[in-house]
């Protein structure tokens, strides 16, 4: 039976988008630690690691951030690999769940390179966040020797927050709440996690405010054209570019075009961003939906090429 819904869910893995492979390597990652952990019980090999009195999964302990900085010293590649590490299917469903849509308008609106850049820098400063409170203040110092944080969601609340604040007024349908402005889902999902860090899991809600920061922070530098990820995106094109493989010289002929001055192609470059910033302005005022498909066509097409 033809079912649209899946179609089109196998279509976006499929397409192999930066939003598409972070996704997958989450679920790989989760999928190898269970089974991992499935082969250790049968052989009852369990390599468990004893700390502070808790039994913790070996590859859990060596794949996730540390507060106190000396372990973190033992194992620095923590701060990238404990955001692509879940324990629990709940969890890894619902931050895939959000991440998933909150990267859909991220792409839309933005592009893939920032939308990578954000998830790893936004994933950086929840656990810069983390490990700093563990540390500083005095309520937590005590736990610090013990406590590790592991999951995505302060990256994925830096993609979430960072197109909330570039998009604030884009309005959402809810089934049984109705429309809602981006930045109100946002604030609450921040403000949950502000209130909670007394109640449960401190860690793991310091680093989702990291993550927010970053992103609030980020889409704020880039509203007055300063942009951070300049140095990041040079560092991925280098990475990338040791694993693609060198294409054949292909000799192009083509029949000589005048070659445009700097006036008609600033000129150009003005007019195109006066349009852009017209719509923009007509999503925050309107919404997404108000846009001609016009509109739509030239936002996609100038986002792409950012």
């Amino acid at each position: 039976m033809y079912n649209p819904f899946l179609q089109n869910f196998s279509a976006f893995f499929k397409s192999r988008s930066a939003l598409s492979i972070l996704i997958l390597v989450n679920f790989a990652v989760f999928i190898l630690l269970t089974l991992i952990k499935l082969v250790a019980y049968l052989y009852q090999s369990p390599f468990i690691v004893e700390l502070c009195g808790l039994k913790v999964f070996g590859v859990t302990y060596w794949l996730s951030v540390p507060a106190d900085y000396l372990h973190l010293a033992e194992r620095p590649w923590t701060i990238i690999t404990y955001m692509f590490l879940h324990e629990d299917f709940f969890h890894i469903f619902f931050n895939m769940f959000t991440l998933y849509f909150a990267g859909i308008l991220f792409t839309q609106f933005l592009n893939s390179k920032k939308l990578i850049s954000t998830y790893f820098i936004g994933g950086i400063f929840g656990a810069i966040f983390f490990i700093l409170a563990f540390n500083f203040f005095p309520v937590f110092v005590p736990n610090a020797n013990c406590a590790f944080a592991l999951g995505a969601s302060a990256s994925v609340l830096a993609i979430l927050v960072a197109i909330a604040t570039y998009i604030p007024n884009y309005t959402i349908q809810f089934m049984f709440v109705g429309k809602l402005k981006f930045k109100y889902i946002a604030i609450f999902l921040v403000l949950i996690d502000l209130l909670s860090i007394e109640k449960s899991n401190p860690g793991g809600h310091l680093a989702h405010l990291g993550g927010a920061f970053w992103g609030y922070t980020y889409i704020t530098l880039l509203k007055n054209k300063i942009d951070m990820y300049k140095w990041f995106n040079i560092i991925l094109v280098f990475i990338t570019s040791i694993f693609k493989p060198k294409s054949k010289l292909k000799v192009k002929y083509t029949t000589n075009k005048r070659a445009q001055s700097d006036d008609e192609y600033n000129k150009q470059r003005a007019e195109k961003q006066k349009k852009i910033d017209i719509i923009l302005d007509k999503i925050s005022k309107s919404g997404y939906e108000s846009l001609s498909k016009e509109e739509k066509e030239l936002l996609f097409k100038m986002s792409d090429k950012k």
